[in-house]
């Protein structure tokens, strides 16, 4: 997990087109999600985190965003009620 103020959006960019960075996420809601997201994108920087993959985001407790991962969102959401 990388927190987006400890990165510069050169550095960013470049572990994005390395594809070392697939998802982003906000670490004071715990929710992960595409790097395409409108939600994701209207997030403050001090709460952005990136993943190099979506099991290392489950792997942190994070879940699946209902906007972009509705699907996973509504099996993640059927496992826990």
């Amino acid at each position: 997990m990388i927190r987006h103020v400890d990165i510069s959006d050169a550095g960013l960019r470049k572990l994005i087109r390395q594809k070392k960075i697939s998802f982003g996420g906000n670490a004071r809601l715990k929710i992960y999600g595409t790097l395409g997201c409108s939600s994701g994108k209207r997030m403050k920087k001090e709460s952005r985190v990136f993943f190099r993959e979506e099991k290392e985001a489950i792997g942190k407790g994070f879940r699946p965003c209902g906007h972009c991962l509705n699907d996973l969102y509504k099996k993640w959401k059927d496992e826990i009620v």
